[in-house]
């Protein structure tokens, strides 16, 4: 169902891969609710996802970014504008890789060097992407950014290695970045921090599925699906939720606020 939140506004979602993806979830939705879109990924994601196929369906022109490349983002930003006819008005920052996962290499015995680019990719790429969008006045006033993150952040999770400290690294740029964009163009920026997720990158973590059915059972409502959190975000991009800014939102079915459930607990009593 629609309900015109994004009539007439404009935005670029980062990290469409595939039909699995909260970006492609989120892209969708934002067409349905009449938004225009740029789709964005980096070169090697497009060759390997199908990106082209969203785009089609929700008549989105898909430009290629390399979100460590100042030059990358400063073209991004400049033929969005130039596509939109100027200003645009929300981003989604849905972006994230470990190398140190990749090549199976446990948290206490990281390859530095990997790591520097773990949080390239998955943290400072926000930094460059806000720097770049004020730089050249690109977000309206009273716009919206919105980077997906994980309770990792906060919380030890030991499989998911590096990544929790990248996504640290993401929140806390979103709240120092947001403090200025609040005061220089009354812009929003704000993390949403997802429950586990059946997605293409999501499942690459290891021991997933254990921790999937974990999660299920720690929180109250149950895991938060990939177009529940689509819905999320449309609000998040909306004129509904203009105050709210520097904020950490969970979208977990309450994990993140649950010390025990009563299914956990039976569950260890046997």
């Amino acid at each position: 169902m629609s309900y015109n939140l994004l009539k007439g506004k404009k935005g670029i979602i980062f990290g469409a891969l595939d039909e699995r993806s909260i970006a492609w979830k989120t892209a969708e939705r934002c067409f349905e609710e009449g938004a225009q879109i740029v789709l964005t990924n980096a070169p090697v994601a497009m060759r390997m996802g199908e990106i082209n196929k969203l785009a089609e369906k929700i008549n989105a022109p898909v430009i290629a970014c390399d979100v460590t490349s100042n030059e990358d983002m400063d073209a991004l930003i400049s033929k969005s504008k130039e596509h939109f006819g100027g200003q645009f008005d929300f981003v989604l920052h849905s972006v994230g890789m470990s190398l140190n996962m990749r090549k199976g290499k446990s948290y206490t015995e990281i390859d530095y060097g990997f790591n520097q680019k773990t949080l390239d990719i998955s943290a400072m790429s926000l930094h460059r992407l806000l720097a770049t969008c004020m730089k050249m006045d690109a977000l309206r006033e009273w716009g919206s950014v919105i980077a997906l993150t994980y309770i990792a952040a906060q919380r030890v999770f030991p499989d998911y290695n590096e990544m929790a400290d990248a996504k640290a690294l993401l929140e806390s740029i979103a709240r120092s970045f947001g403090y200025q964009y609040a005061i220089k163009n009354k812009v929003r920026v704000n993390t949403v921090s997802q429950s586990p997720t059946r997605t293409t990158a999501g499942s690459g973590v290891k021991g997933f599925d254990g921790f999937m059915n974990y999660a299920e059972q720690m929180s109250p409502l149950g895991n938060a699906t990939s177009e529940d959190c689509a819905n999320y975000v449309i609000t998040l991009f909306s004129d509904l939720t203009k105050y709210v800014t520097m904020q950490n939102l969970f979208h977990d079915g309450g994990f993140s606020m649950t010390g025990v459930t009563q299914r956990v607990v039976e569950q260890m009593e046997k």
